[in-house]
């Protein structure tokens, strides 16, 4: 709204009825907030305890969630995936279009990507195919394009996939999260195993590293503290980590009982007499 508001008063100025545009800076009129505060996500831990359940009490789903969980592909980018689109020699998934209200585009950022495939995914995918070939084959029909149709074999409506992610929720005694959380927790757990946000952002198709650094990069581990001590004297870390005086004697000992001597050793000053 403030935006087509700006184009008016912008038409305005041209037409000479106006000289200023107070609407020409939308941006400030339009409170975004941190990106921060919006994500949520699950632990590593929280992860293994959703797929052990839909495993359980949604198999039909588990291929479907893996997926999400191990690539951080979009609910439409799923929902669109075809079986085409997998490499099994290279290991990877060409994220080519996405699936939004029925209609087939391109991905979000409008570019296709390769998203890796783990050892367990790849295997998880193999065996869904053969299974959907062996459901196909009892039917007299083909095995179809998409990797996870709905039963009818068309696009997976959305409401369904929000079914069944609440359902295995609850069989796991999970919190409630959104579809799109998932995406977040790849992110997370990517970045807390030591991956840099580049590789995240390529893997999830991120249009720039701006946004992956501001809406993860306060989840990256504090393990970089560590790089300032690289800064430091290296003879000051070889100090602090075994002490000793010039003299080969550890501090303490008989090498301190001259204070004065040590002083002249050390920073070549006679002290003055007292």
């Amino acid at each position: 709204m403030v935006a087509t508001i700006s184009g008016v008063l912008s038409a305005a100025i041209e037409e000479g009825i106006l000289t200023v545009n107070p609407a020409a800076r939308p941006g400030k009129f339009l409170k975004v907030g941190d990106n921060r505060d919006k994500i949520d996500f699950l632990s590593a831990e929280d992860t293994d305890l959703l797929l052990k359940a839909t495993a359980e009490h949604l198999s039909r789903f588990h291929p479907f969630l893996m997926t999400a969980l191990r690539t951080g592909m979009r609910q439409g980018e799923l929902v669109a995936l075809h079986w085409g689109d997998i490499d099994w020699h290279g290991k990877f998934v060409e994220v080519r279009q996405s699936c939004w209200q029925g209609n087939i585009t391109t991905p979000k950022n409008g570019k296709a990507r390769r998203v890796d495939m783990s050892d367990q995914l790849m295997a998880v995918l193999r065996s869904w195919k053969g299974h959907r070939a062996q459901e196909a084959l009892s039917k007299g029909e083909c095995l179809g394009d998409l990797v996870f149709p709905s039963d009818t074999g068309s696009y997976r409506d959305p409401s369904h996939i929000r079914r069944d992610l609440n359902f295995v929720l609850g069989k796991a005694k999970l919190r409630h999260v959104r579809f799109h959380d998932l995406r977040h927790t790849y992110a997370s757990l990517l970045l807390h195993y030591g991956e840099s946000p580049v590789y995240v952002k390529e893997q999830m198709g991120q249009h720039s590293i701006k946004v992956t650094v501001d809406t993860y990069g306060h989840l990256i581990p504090g393990a970089n503290r560590q790089a300032v001590n690289r800064l430091d004297d290296p003879m000051w870390n070889s100090r602090e980590s075994a002490p000793q005086t010039h003299s080969g004697k550890k501090e303490g000992s008989a090498a301190c009982a001259n204070p004065s001597k040590n002083l002249v050793e050390l920073i070549g000053i006679e002290p003055t007499a007292s």
